[in-house]
């Protein structure tokens, strides 16, 4: 394959998983004191994903409060069924779990960032197979 037919076809296998993770969060909300909703994140490429390259990508200044947090530890709460769940919980937290599943099948280097202090950015990100930042973000109020 040439280096050019090469280069096409990882585009479009970034173009697609991009277009997987905006059609498995479609619908869905981040709760915290205000709902949010989950959108997907495509940021630019990176050597790895550290607070200061997300800063970076997302144009943020270096001084605001980050916290970072692991993966699963993000998702434990999001997908965890529980026994007193109707239908729509049920489906959201179904749609949780195979955004997790998407995300650490195709990403390296993951992480969660929380940006900020009562408005928090929070941001699940890691490398695609060309090293281009994505994932997905959403917002949480939290007084």
């Amino acid at each position: 394959m040439s280096r050019r037919k090469k280069k096409v076809a990882l585009e479009e296998q970034a173009n697609t998983l991009n277009e997987q993770i905006a059609e498995t969060v479609a619908g869905l909300v981040y709760m915290s004191e205000s709902d949010a909703p989950i959108i997907a994140f495509a940021g630019q490429q990176a050597d790895s994903v550290t607070s200061e390259t997300v800063l970076l990508q997302i144009g943020k200044s270096n001084d605001l409060k980050i916290e970072v947090n692991g993966f699963d530890d993000f998702f434990a709460p999001l997908i965890k069924m529980q026994k007193w769940f109707g239908e729509d919980e049920r489906k959201m937290t179904e749609k949780f779990v195979q955004l997790k599943e998407l995300l650490k099948t195709n990403l390296i280097q993951k992480k969660v960032l929380r940006i900020g202090k009562k408005e928090i950015d929070i941001f699940v990100v890691g490398l695609d197979s060309e090293n281009i930042l994505r994932g997905i973000q959403t917002k949480a109020t939290e007084t």
